[in-house]
């Protein structure tokens, strides 16, 4: 299937801002364009041991390789802009930092309810027969590449995706479809200026701030460095020597973002609010956190992303948060998960007593 009915892209466009969407563009199903730069990224083993990022790779590197019947790739974005809690409890060595995107409820599911209303558009509104195929970061497809194509802006050194009128706090995914829609313009490949704005310049800011100083170089991300792998993907210990840097993320991180210029004066909450800024979402105590069960982990925690972790990571990366806390009012919940059943959470634990002043009265 080829063709579409005249008018349908904008239509469709429409329809993808009515679904919810702050971003929308289209490009032709096509090969990524960063292509060797991911597979050296895979030699060098920067992946840690996310497995299901080397798997499948011809189908990440072309869209067509996974469904053959793809014309054309409809992107989308969400923001997921909020802004910095009160200092108070950004601050607090007692609470935990969440990183904004996990401030409500699983984006998966918010952004998949509104990409399954928009692929019923295109099946009701598109060419008789026409195929849509949704996706997410769930899926074999390269969204950022995906977003170049369709002209959703550029790649900044921390190697998320920029947005010029929403900067890098934006969840992509989009539909490929079995018609050839009206493409747009790709952002050009190593420009200085993007729609009239400059990139990133000189600036390095992100790579700077770093805390674990996860970019080698500019472009590049080394997961196992990174605060948001070592908080949510990786399931064992944490090194020692990263555990002082984490500060008090819990889960995830947003410092390369916080720091970026375009983030900091673009930005903009989404058109269709979804995020909770309720201080327990943001920034949760951390004891309160030390004493939940299963049970009481789940109840808290169910239908969010902070269940990726469960229970067990997400008390192992509180007892780091308390080690680093600096407070002696940290030492009960660090007893308490010492003791835990669950070794990991207790190991964890016993390295947060070990740490200066916890123990100073």
């Amino acid at each position: 299937m080829n063709s579409a009915p005249s008018g349908l892209t904008a239509r469709l466009k429409e329809a993808a801002i009515e679904c919810g969407f702050d971003l929308v563009g289209v490009a032709a199903a096509q090969p990524v364009r960063h292509a060797a730069e991911f597979r050296q990224w895979l030699r060098d083993g920067h992946h840690a041991d996310m497995d299901w990022i080397a798997r499948d790779i011809d189908r990440r590197l072309d869209p067509r390789n996974w469904r053959p019947d793809t014309r054309s790739m409809v992107v989308v974005g969400v923001s997921y802009h909020m802004q910095n809690p009160a200092p108070r409890l950004w601050n607090d060595p007692m609470r935990g930092r969440v990183a904004r995107y996990a401030w409500g409820r699983d984006y998966h599911k918010v952004i998949g309810k509104r990409l399954k209303k928009l692929a019923e558009w295109v099946r009701k509104e598109g060419p008789e027969g026409v195929e849509v195929q949704p996706f997410n970061d769930a899926r074999p497809v390269m969204e950022h590449d995906a977003a170049l194509a369709a002209g959703l802006g550029f790649v900044g050194r921390n190697t998320l995706l920029i947005h010029p009128d929403y900067g890098s706090m934006i969840f992509l995914g989009g539909l490929l479809v079995s018609c050839e829609l009206e493409p747009d313009d790709p952002t050009p490949g190593s420009g200085a200026v993007y729609q009239g704005k400059a990139e990133c310049g000189a600036c390095t800011r992100c790579l700077k701030a770093c805390p674990t100083h996860a970019f080698p170089a500019a472009y590049i991300l080394n997961s196992r460095l990174c605060i948001s792998y070592q908080t949510i993907e990786n399931r064992g210990e944490i090194p020692e020597s990263l555990r002082p840097k984490l500060g008090n993320w819990i889960f995830g991180c947003d410092v390369c973002q916080e720091v970026c210029p375009w983030v900091k004066r673009y930005s903009r909450v989404a058109r269709q609010p979804w995020l909770d800024p309720d201080p327990d979402r943001m920034a949760p105590r951390l004891d309160e956190l030390a004493a939940l069960d299963e049970e009481a982990f789940f109840q808290r925690f169910a239908g969010t992303p902070l269940m990726r972790t469960k229970r067990a990571g997400l008390l192992r990366n509180v007892a780091v948060a308390l080690g680093n806390s600096g407070t002696p009012e940290a030492l009960p919940a660090l007893e308490i998960l010492a003791a835990d059943a669950n070794p990991l959470i207790a190991s964890h634990a016993q390295w947060g007593l070990k740490q200066p002043l916890i123990r100073m009265s």
